[in-house]
């Protein structure tokens, strides 16, 4: 008497791998604009919550799978065009107006603004009429905004309240930009 024993086949696992290689899709999905936020999310659910291959399939199946190619034309075209953005910042930078800091020995501050009483007058209508000043305090020079209305930058970033600033940092009232220098 011979007895045969059948078992139920159940489908593999979903590895890891398979999983992440999925949600790479869905963000990928996310930023190129193909899905919305709420729909990266309830698919991310369902994707860690999947228990079969094709579950996660049906979940990327309208998005476009990995394209080694269009990967390394994107990067290359993202790569010439931070380098030109990089190029075309220095070559503005050298091409701005030097701001001379002034003798440390002065001791004084130098206010600039529109107002003829600041040391340093800058008439232009996004300046404010007593802009910022440049104080050299305990061996640096601190550039504080005076409550401006169009504000001052340090290297294109806002100041709130006071920076440090160094020879060669590009400096901004309103739309007025300087590179500060000692000489």
């Amino acid at each position: 008497m011979t007895s045969s024993f059948e078992f139920p086949v159940y489908p593999a696992r979903l590895s890891d791998a398979e999983r992440d290689k999925a949600l790479e899709v869905l963000r990928d999905g996310v930023a190129r604009g193909r899905l919305s936020h709420d729909t990266f999310l309830r698919r991310m659910e369902l994707a860690l919550a999947a228990r079969r291959a094709d579950e996660l399939a049906a979940l990327t199946a309208d998005l476009p799978q990995d394209n080694r190619v269009a990967r390394v034309v994107f990067g290359a075209v993202e790569a010439v065009s931070g380098f030109t953005v990089r190029l075309r910042s220095a070559w503005q930078a050298e091409r701005l107006p030097k701001l001379l800091l002034p003798n440390p020995a002065v001791g004084h501050p130098l206010r600039n603004g529109r107002d003829p009483a600041n040391g340093l007058r800058l008439n232009h209508e996004t300046v404010s009429r007593v802009h910022a000043e440049l104080r050299h305090q305990a061996g640096m020079w601190v550039l504080r905004d005076l409550g401006s209305t169009n504000g001052t930058t340090v290297n294109g970033r806002r100041v709130i309240g006071a920076a440090v600033v160094r020879e060669g940092d590009q400096v901004g009232f309103g739309r007025m930009a300087y590179r500060l220098a000692t000489h």
